[in-house]
């Protein structure tokens, strides 16, 4: 243990939000670190626990060893604690950013848990800064060939873990850039895309490929000993609403996707926000991000529908530590609508039900209706709630339902009752060198969870290109 009083000297500080209203004027990062001094005394608040949940099936889904690298941390040996975070975490850039950080919520300080999430992304950011990031090819190959379709954080994790294994590995993206929602689904202020280019640069001149604009299919297989399916659960939940096709009604992929493009364009985007009444479909992180992105394009005004109640303030009976709290969150997007127009932009408890155009098929306004639980605990409609919001821009953020058929038929495989491409065994081999991992094996989830599922994909590739069992590396 490095300070034994440490959490009981040092309060929680998290690297504090840049100002709203100069945020609001840019896509550049949320947040401003804190000093390295602060920094490490943040380190010295982790006890080293006896039963450090933080690292646990409840912290850390990629295990990561959180009181070995805060106590380097704390005792200024950086450069050593990065190594031991490396251990584990393959892109802590990108989870030191955007990872909703259950180890900080399974931490024993509870709700003033460690900054675990702070304290990896200084690390790995002094150690690009310090140039103790640097290439790490294999020092023998073996000869195999694997491919791995999708480069969202699966297929990354996947193809790093293949190549240090020594494999040559070649990473199939549809789209014109690698990273998948790294690249297009995450707005730019919350993960800059010049830190994913970083990590694509440094995972090429290590010796993995990227093929981008490019489809995969089954023919892949003849020129590969492996295939990893890592394309995400990128199926969209529809809404189930007549006009639901009306032109200013988006997907909020679509939409965010465009807004990155855009900005690495130097254009404005094609179906921007500027101006226009702005509904967003859905309480999640991706309706927040939709909320964050329509401000920063200049919406006259913005809305977020969630069809639940609003949770509780306080962790309920059911939902004990060291358990993720579902409890009430307001993010940077609610945050800034809360400044821009002086109320908080989410509607509870309500839904559209109907979607009215004007003469040219566009979205003029949506049909709304309140909900409440019925005797069986479903959300259904109350009678005379019904209610008309004017609406120029519809962004439908409900979540996914799994993976597209089309990335099904090319490989001749089907999903089960979910929409996900696991076998019954539970294991992420589908036979004969075919494997699949993140998203579309687990449906959708965390960025930090399709990390670790990634490795653990690969992990039985590799058994299989060595001549082991698929389902057990």
């Amino acid at each position: 243990m490095g300070k034994a009083t440490g959490f009981l000297e040092y309060a929680r500080e998290e690297n504090p939000f840049r100002e709203e209203s100069l945020r609001l004027r840019d896509y550049q990062e949320l947040h401003t670190p804190l000093s390295a001094d602060a920094r490490r005394a943040q380190a010295a608040r982790c006890m080293n626990c006896g039963v450090p949940f933080c690292q646990s099936d409840y912290g850390c889904p990629l295990h990561n060893l959180i009181p070995e690298w805060n106590e380097l941390l704390y005792l200024g040996r950086e450069r050593e604690a990065l190594r031991r975070l490396m251990m584990t975490a393959p892109f802590p850039e990108f989870t030191g950013r955007v990872c909703p950080a259950l180890c900080e919520k399974a931490c024993n300080l509870a709700e003033e848990g460690v900054t675990n999430r702070d304290n990896e992304l200084y690390l790995i950011e002094t150690g690009f800064r310090e140039g103790w990031i640097a290439p790490r090819p294999p020092l023998r190959r073996t000869g195999k060939r694997a491919a791995v379709v999708g480069s969202g954080p699966a297929g990354l994790a996947a193809a790093d873990l293949l190549n240090r294994r020594g494999h040559r590995v070649t990473v199939l993206e549809r789209a014109d850039r690698p990273g998948g929602l790294l690249q297009y689904g995450i707005p730019n202020m919350k993960l800059p895309k010049e830190i994913v280019e970083r990590r694509i640069r440094l995972m090429e001149a290590e010796g993995i490929e990227f093929r981008t604009n490019t489809a995969a299919d089954a023919e892949i297989r003849k020129e590969f000993d492996a295939v990893l399916l890592c394309g995400g659960a990128r199926k969209p939940r529809t809404l189930p609403a007549e006009n639901a096709d009306a032109e200013g009604v988006l997907f909020a992929v679509d939409y965010l996707t465009e807004a990155t493009k855009a900005l690495q364009r130097g254009t404005e985007p094609a179906c921007g926000a500027a101006g226009r009444r702005v509904i967003v479909v859905g309480g999640g992180d991706t309706g927040n991000d939709c909320v964050g992105t329509a401000l920063r394009q200049g919406c006259e005004s913005v809305l977020q529908l969630e069809m639940m109640p609003a949770p509780p303030e306080r962790r309920g009976a059911g939902n004990p530590w060291p358990e993720w709290p579902r409890i009430l969150r307001t993010d940077y997007g609610q945050m800034e609508a809360r400044r821009v127009q002086g109320q908080d932009p989410r509607i509870y408890e309500t839904t559209v039900r109907e979607i009215r155009t004007d003469g040219a098929g566009r979205i003029r306004a949506v049909g709304t209706v309140r909900l409440t639980r019925d005797g069986d605990g479903k959300m259904v409609p109350v009678p005379g709630s019904g209610q008309e919001l004017p609406c120029d821009l519809l962004l439908v953020a409900a979540g996914f339902v799994g993976c597209e058929e089309e990335t099904l038929r090319a490989f001749g495989c089907a999903a089960d009752a979910r929409g996900r491409l696991m076998p019954p065994d539970g294991s992420h081999a589908l036979g004969d060198g075919l494997f699949s991992a993140g998203d579309m094996r687990t449906g959708q989830s965390l960025v930090v969870r399709a990390l670790a599922d990634g490795r653990a994909a690969a992990e039985e590739a590799d058994a299989f290109l060595r001549g082991g069992s698929e389902a057990d590396p």
